[in-house]
């Protein structure tokens, strides 16, 4: 049982129990609504106003719509427009979120000493780290999509070399499969999990702060693995009721107004779904490893007492 500690803000200072970490990512949302939620929410919203613009200028300059009864160029407009602005408008939101993270990492690094940052103050924190967290977030995720095109590439000799031999590809999967998964799982909690926290909180570059990950989840594998596990868990589900109703909006207006306006209605209430579940999901989702990283930190390097100093409970 984990004993008395003091807290000057949203966690108590001492290592984290789960309910600990769920709790101060709920107070830190409550406590700095404009630098968490607002931020998550303006992010998503400028992002799926393209596809939302989009669809409106192609229906109402050129008739666009996914109506069957209309012209197969229509049609083929449509979806081309449509499937084009929704890419762009999922792209700008991803780097929009991972900027969205960078400035959480601060509200939550300030929150275990008890200080609520603005939208403002959470954006001027990122200052000069800005593009060092986009190059990161690049870095990692062309690093994955490496390991994943080399694992394709075997794959692709294996059943080359075996021809019409099947035993070889069934011997492969099922000793590749479960293999590849192990590491897509270690690289995610070891390498990527915790450097965007690191980048933001210390004085660190990309590969500084991707070290700082992968030594503060040294021996803490199956702990981290298990709560980052949960929130993925937790944080879909969540995701899955925000856009549940908002689905069965779209498709009741559509049977009310006619397929006609089917493209028009789908980019609205798409986007709708983005900007509601970012209000939900991406705070939440980002608080946590930013905890997971205080957590650490106090754990294996005593980082409870400089936060102590800092909140000014003991002496400097």
């Amino acid at each position: 049982m984990l004993g008395a500690a003091h807290k000057p803000g949203a966690m108590p200072l001492r290592p984290l129990s789960l309910g600990d970490i769920y709790d101060a990512a709920f107070r830190i949302i409550r406590f700095n609504p404009k630098a968490t939620v607002g931020s998550a929410v303006l992010v998503a919203a400028i992002a799926m106003a393209i596809p939302v613009a989009v669809s409106a200028a192609l229906f109402f300059a050129v008739g666009a719509t996914l109506d069957e009864s209309g012209d197969a160029e229509s049609n083929a407009t449509a979806l081309v427009g449509y499937a084009g602005s929704l890419g762009l408008g999922l792209v700008l939101s991803t780097f929009g979120t991972i900027l969205v993270t960078g400035m959480i990492s601060h509200v939550a690094g300030a929150a275990a000493i008890g200080r609520r940052l603005t939208l403002g103050e959470a954006w001027a924190a990122t200052r000069g780290k800005r593009w060092r967290l986009i190059g990161l977030a690049l870095l990692l995720g062309v690093s994955f999509g490496v390991l994943l095109s080399l694992y394709g590439l075997l794959w692709v000799l294996v059943v080359v070399a075996a021809g019409d031999n099947a035993a070889p590809v069934v011997a492969w999967g099922l000793l590749s499969v479960p293999a590849f998964v192990a590491l897509a799982v270690w690289f995610w909690v070891r390498v990527y999990y915790l450097p965007v926290p690191a980048l933001m909180l210390e004085p660190v570059g990309i590969f500084g702060a991707i070290r700082r990950g992968y030594v503060l989840t040294r021996k803490q594998f199956w702990r981290t693995f298990g709560i980052a596990l949960l929130t993925i868990v937790v944080v879909s589900i969540a995701a899955q009721i925000v856009g549940f109703p908002i689905g069965i909006l779209a498709q009741i207006m559509i049977a009310v107004v006619g397929a006609k306006y089917a493209l028009l209605i789908l980019a609205i209430t798409q986007a709708l779904t983005q900007v509601v579940a970012a209000a939900f999901v991406t705070p939440f989702s980002a608080s946590v490893p930013s905890l997971q990283y205080l957590d650490q930190r106090m754990r294996k390097e005593a980082y409870d007492v400089e936060l102590m100093h800092r909140a000014g409970i003991t002496a400097s």
